[in-house]
């Protein structure tokens, strides 16, 4: 949507739709702030996370989640909060949290805890008959490698169990999975995860304003 015309600026993809999506994270918003923030952009908004555990502290959670979804934007509580309900047995606590919100999407991943893979292909299926499911492939722990040839096999076996799309791990810092350690892309990870991983499968996770750009233009080049 744009105010005047201008040529050569791509056409952009309209709500809903499947490529193009765009995920940003609610790390505490007051509801004043949400609205300002779906003034703006929430025709761009696809997805909204709540980051950090913050649903399980803030005071206008119920309030929010229904701003968010009168915009027609998917609600999900972040992959580190499902972890911490399987490392405690809690699974299906987690799924009637999700009922109970009346929230429709849900991350899997498991960057701050050891799971077995086809366990988290398992959790994947589970909450695919139910929600829109989005994982997330790679650790958030600084100095993890993670083989390029693995990122492929995992991402593929996730979208095979059932995620609408894989996102590749950067952690709030940008400078982890993705990202080397002082912001730059991994250009040989992403490279290989692109000849295998459709582009259009893939959320990029570029929480700073230069990975943006440095992704950007490493997939520009390819």
């Amino acid at each position: 949507m744009y105010n005047f015309e201008l040529s050569h600026i791509p056409e952009r993809t309209v709500k809903n739709r499947k490529n193009g999506i765009t995920m940003v994270m609610d790390k505490g918003l007051s509801t004043r702030q949400a609205e300002d923030m779906l003034e703006v952009s929430g025709h761009n908004i696809d997805f909204v996370k709540f980051g950090f555990g913050t649903s399980l502290v803030t005071p206008n959670l119920k309030e929010k989640i229904k701003l968010y979804k009168e915009a027609n934007i998917k609600v999900y509580l972040g992959g580190t909060l499902l972890e911490a309900f399987v490392v405690r047995n809690k699974f299906d606590d987690y799924q009637k949290l999700l009922d109970k919100f009346k929230i429709d999407a849900a991350e899997v991943s498991d960057g701050s805890i050891e799971m077995n893979h086809d366990d988290k292909c398992g959790y994947i299926s589970k909450l695919a008959k139910n929600f829109t499911v989005l994982s997330e492939v790679g650790s958030k722990e600084e100095g993890i490698i993670i083989h390029p040839n693995k990122w492929v096999k995992m991402m593929n076996a996730e979208l095979q169990a059932g995620s609408f799309k894989v996102i590749a791990e950067a952690r709030e810092s940008g400078t982890v999975g993705i990202f080397h350690r002082n912001g730059s892309t991994h250009v040989m990870l992403v490279n290989k995860i692109t000849s295998k991983v459709p582009v259009e499968n893939i959320i990029w996770e570029t929480p700073q304003k230069h990975n943006k750009y440095i992704l950007l233009n490493c997939l520009v080049l390819m």
